[in-house]
């Protein structure tokens, strides 16, 4: 199947408009084309979410051994899904670059996104199904698919990388022992738990989020922006609003940054044909709510009653990410407009076992998946620190 995707550029005040047909890959597709082995797999979890997660279990054309290789789980971002780390050239992806690297790579998927929008007795197609946001995603999605990566491959930890989201839930979940014990080391790209300081058009839908209703009359609740909604949603009802027409000029950014300094702008069609993935519209406003409180919190249930039925408390309970005490690599973006640099600031003095930092003063959000320099910049790190942390393994 192809998919005819149009993109509207403005620079200057001219008005650009490219027209690319590109073919439909899913992410075992993405994988297999370039020559990399790849096998998919279900995750359930405690609460019934059917997660899709995708294997490279070796490097391209290397041979089949039963020789042990580091484990490696990458978590994607907010909107996004696991095609993120195999998106670009090979040696420019993070998946395929573990893997050729000698590492056994793992891509997970948060529940409601493309590749996991199934669960055991609820229907995608009713609103009950999207009643979650990060919080769910930190307490079953991942703790879940870290066991079943473990069991798969018969090892006691793994290191995981996770981008925006993915750090999210890292900050939450490695703050419990007995799921932080299972992991090496935690390389959190585009590190975000507070966002007072975002400059994100998310912001905008903030002074909402001090009504819920409100907030959800606004959007709609249950599924938002999958990727089989993403024109309807954007040509009928988001564009349509003269007032954020300047938002719709380049929707792949709209969340984390414009810079395409770093960005190889002939794979955008690759990007989009995937991007934006889905959520549920509960996890948005729970952003939403973030901005405007300031803190790192439970979603709020909009009332202390709501509140106190769910948390035993009026207001809902903050995360504490001191709590984690696995080493942690941060790589950083200096125009990264969802994980602002000021948040990050607030977060540093927060997390006690930071063992590796680097910060690329021109990177956006996105670029940390995405950049052309990111193999060279931030993989090449990661890839080292884990080759040196198995070494040192080894020794012992």
């Amino acid at each position: 199947m192809n998919i005819l995707f149009e993109s509207l550029f403005k620079k200057k005040n001219i008005y650009i408009r490219i027209v690319w047909f590109i073919p439909y890959y899913l992410q075992t597709q993405l994988i297999t084309s370039k020559g990399y082995p790849c096998e998919e797999h279900e995750v359930v979890t405690e609460d019934g979410y059917i997660l899709g997660v995708q294997r490279i279990p070796r490097g391209r054309n290397q041979p089949v051994t039963n020789k042990t290789r580091p484990v490696v789980l990458l978590q994607h971002g907010f909107m996004m899904c696991s095609s993120c780390w195999v998106e670009n050239l090979a040696n420019e992806s993070l998946g395929f670059m573990l893997a050729d690297a000698g590492m056994d790579v793992w891509m997970a998927n948060s529940r409601g996104n493309t590749y996991s929008k199934k669960h055991k007795t609820l229907d995608p197609k009713k609103l009950e199904f999207w009643n979650f946001s990060f919080d769910e995603m930190a307490k079953y999605d991942l703790p879940a698919t870290i066991d079943y990566v473990l069991q798969q491959t018969n090892q006691k930890q793994l290191y995981y990388v996770g981008h925006s989201q993915g750090t999210v839930i890292g900050f939450i979940t490695f703050g419990w022992p007995e799921v932080a014990s299972k992991v090496k080391t935690f390389f959190a790209l585009a590190p975000y738990a507070y966002s007072s300081h975002m400059r994100s058009p998310i912001r905008y839908l903030s002074p909402l989020a001090r009504d819920v209703k409100a907030l959800y009359a606004f959007l709609g609740n249950g599924e938002f922006l999958s990727n089989t909604q993403i024109n309807k949603f954007l040509g009928r009802d988001f564009c349509a609003q003269k007032q954020l027409d300047i938002i719709c000029e380049n929707v792949l950014f709209l969340v984390g940054g414009y810079d395409l300094k770093a960005t190889n702008v002939s794979r955008i069609p690759v990007y989009v044909s995937e991007h934006p993935a889905g959520s549920s519209t509960q996890n948005l406003v729970h952003y939403a709510q973030e901005v405007l409180s300031g803190k790192f919190q439970m979603y709020d249930f909009g009332s202390k009653k709501e509140n106190e039925k769910h948390y035993n408390q009026s207001t809902p309970p903050e995360y504490d990410p001191s709590k984690v005490e696995i080493p942690i690599a941060l790589f950083t973006g200096g125009h990264d407009a969802l994980a602002d640099p000021a948040d990050v600031k607030l977060l540093r003095p927060k997390l006690k076992n930071v063992v590796f930092e680097k910060n690329v003063e021109y990177w956006e959000h996105l670029d940390l998946v995405w950049a052309l320099d990111a193999g060279k910049l931030a993989y090449s790190h990661i890839i080292d620190m884990i080759n040196n942390s198995t070494l040192t393994d080894n020794v012992v």
